[in-house]
């Protein structure tokens, strides 16, 4: 490998050395090859962009789904001197054109990019422009029909591969099964293809499921058994809050994570929880992602997630210290039930998605032909009451329309305001002279975040800047807005609401041209992997590593040795351990019916007789702690 790349990996990121598989895709890409990564939660994915990215001359286009992942990849490149920039869903037309203006005559390394912006002419006349040195796809498997987060906008990144020909392609996911693997080889139409799979097994991880009525006072008792930090999985809002405030009562410190919070919470809640000021985090699957906290001891899922591919990734969050961790499922019979169902649900009848599509143009006032990739603020909850459609209903017919392109939806994500000059200095100076009231606020503008502000978007912070100034921060935006009303900033204001964006003009709902076949081998492919998540949950006829690896196509005969079932198989071959169980389930038997013979004892415990039977009841006998009276009836001494 260059030795450029290993001072990189020193000087930027502060290692010492690659990992084995990491090294190995750097090599690759460095060499020119398409290069596909199959790295498991945790195990250094970014780096294999980034440091081919900055041993190159040039920009590397980056394509992630994942907004608040993008917004802080880009946050830290930034920190460490390395000038990044994102572009994504609601960003206006005005800020999209700089950003991108500045990829192709600036001195930028990274753009990230979410995948619906790649077929708009903005985007496509600056990068045939850009001096690119690669393309990276982020969460690979989101391009393939058989994966569990299709999203068909990745489609389009193969199409603008013929405007660099000769710049190569890294691939990345945590997550592929071999259909999954052949499908992204495939469409990304990789040429000199070289795939790197890290194992799926976690050396450290102890996988295991519980099967519990009492979920709380079970996890209570692994939370108290297992020091350190943990997770607590849970599948809705509610719940995050009841079992937080349960194990609060319980002495144990819990906070409440979900996307349903402000941005301000949230942010909060996750500092307190890398600080160790907060042990536990109970959350939807809304946290986690982008996360990177070494010393999680346990990761516990109360309800079960949709799929392997979601419970790998989540579980994956524990132990990456390298240092023994748990994953521990809590279920019962009545969950297995509750996510066969709900997997049936999944995808609506056609006409109930073409229904929520209308009123989606209704509720926006969207006219057939116009507003693609328009963004709007979007509470899907507030919508579906708005027209008295099922919350639930609702939410999975938006779902739909999502993996058919028509919509891109985000979660609620923290985007600061942010500014930028759109006159020159000589210009400004004479706005200055001419608005005295204003000359204040360009002044302190100016002196807080200088220069850059003629040349790109920067991050403001309204408050700090009405405290320097001493006057009221609403009195600061109007000033602002002012300046942008009179076109001499472009100011954008703080969002912190999910978003909806309209990835094509808008269609009469009536002729929403849904794929048919496509929708129905995807309803069936989520039945499909639910029955895997509840076959895993069930099982106890495999190692549960074994499991995983077989489910992605990883083939061992070896089993882990810390899963529950590795656990069980040790104490079952341990004689000690045997006629221990075996005692105390005689005990139990003879505690509950009293007055019991022989035989009678054997079809209680359902065993055949045997001579280890025998001799733990002898033991028993012996010891006095079980009596037998003449007609050969067993009773417990008092």
């Amino acid at each position: 490998m260059e030795a450029r790349a290993y001072s990189i990996l020193k000087e930027v990121f502060g290692w010492d050395d690659f990992r084995p598989v990491q090294k190995q895709v750097i090599e690759s890409v460095l060499e020119g090859n398409d290069t596909l990564a199959l790295m498991p939660t945790g195990g250094g994915k970014s780096l294999c962009y980034q440091v081919p990215g900055l041993t190159r001359e040039g920009i590397c286009l980056v394509v992630s789904p994942l907004i608040a992942l993008m917004k802080d990849q880009v946050d830290q490149l930034r920190k460490k001197g390395i000038l990044a920039a994102a572009v994504f869903s609601g960003m206006s037309y005005r800020e999209i054109d700089t950003t991108l203006d500045n990829c192709v005559h600036g001195d930028y390394k990274f753009l990230f990019v979410s995948p619906e912006r790649l077929k708009s002419d903005l985007f496509l006349e600056r990068y045939k422009q850009m001096n690119l040195n690669l393309i990276a796809v982020d969460e690979a498997h989101c391009i393939s029909q058989w994966g569990h987060d299709f999203r068909p906008p990745y489609l389009e990144i193969a199409e603008i591969r013929k405007y660099h020909p000769k710049v190569n392609l890294v691939a990345l996911t945590a997550s592929a099964t071999p259909q999954v693997e052949e499908e992204v080889l495939t469409r990304l139409e990789m040429k000199s293809r070289i795939v790197f799979r890290q194992s799926f097994a976690r050396e450290n991880l102890s996988y295991s499921v519980r099967l519990v009525e009492n979920k709380l006072e079970k996890g209570r008792e692994i939370l108290q058994r297992i020091s350190g930090t943990a997770i607590w999985y849970v599948r809705n809002r509610q719940a995050t809050h009841q079992i937080a405030k349960a194990l609060n009562q319980l002495g144990i410190q819990a906070g409440a994570y979900h996307a349903g919070l402000s941005m301000g919470d949230r942010n909060n809640l996750q500092d307190a929880w890398m600080k160790n000021q907060l042990r536990v985090m109970v959350s939807t699957n809304a946290f986690g992602m982008g996360i990177d906290k070494p010393d999680v001891r346990v990761v516990i899922h109360s309800d079960l997630p949709e799929n392997l591919e979601n419970y790998y990734q989540e579980a994956g969050r524990a132990g990456r210290d390298g240092k023994k961790a748990f994953a521990v499922i809590l279920s019962n019979e009545a969950d297995f039930e509750n996510l066969l169902g709900r997997a049936a649900l999944v995808y609506p009848p056609i006409d109930f998605v073409r229904k929520v599509y209308q009123c989606l143009a209704n509720y926006f006032r969207i006219a057939v032909g116009s507003n693609m990739l328009s963004s709007f603020d979007f509470e899907w909850g507030e919508f579906a009451k708005t027209y008295d459609l099922g919350v639930l209903e609702t939410f999975f017919a938006l779902k739909v329309l999502e993996e058919e392109g028509f919509i891109g939806l985000s979660e609620s994500y923290y985007s600061p305001s942010k500014l930028h000059f759109l006159v020159s200095s000589q210009q400004l100076y004479e706005v200055q002279i001419a608005q005295a009231a204003l000359d204040p606020i360009i002044k302190i503008l100016l002196r807080t975040y200088g220069g850059n502000l003629f040349s790109e978007y920067l991050k403001i912070n309204e408050f700090k800047l009405a405290k320097a100034l001493e006057m009221p921060e609403y009195k600061l935006v109007k000033s602002l807005e002012r300046l942008a009303q009179m076109e001499i900033v472009d100011y954008e204001k703080r969002k912190d609401k999910p978003q909806i964006t309209f990835l094509t003009p808008r269609y009469d709902a009536g002729k929403l041209p849904l794929n048919f076949k496509r929708i129905e081998e995807r309803r069936n492919l989520t039945m499909d992997k639910a029955k895997s998540m509840v076959a895993y949950a069930h099982q106890y006829v495999i190692c549960r590593t074994q499991f995983i690896q077989e489910y992605f196509g990883e083939k061992t005969d070896e089993q882990c040795g810390i899963c529950d079932w590795c656990v069980n198989e040790k104490k079952n071959k341990d004689p000690e351990h045997a006629d221990e169980v075996l005692k105390n389930r005689i005990l139990e038997t003879l505690e509950s019916m009293e007055g019991l013979t022989e035989d009678k004892l054997l079809d209680q415990l359902r065993l055949g007789k045997s001579d280890r039977f025998l001799e733990v009841l002898r033991n028993l006998l012996d010891q006095e702690i079980v009596s037998s009276d003449p007609l050969g009836y067993l009773k417990l001494k008092r």
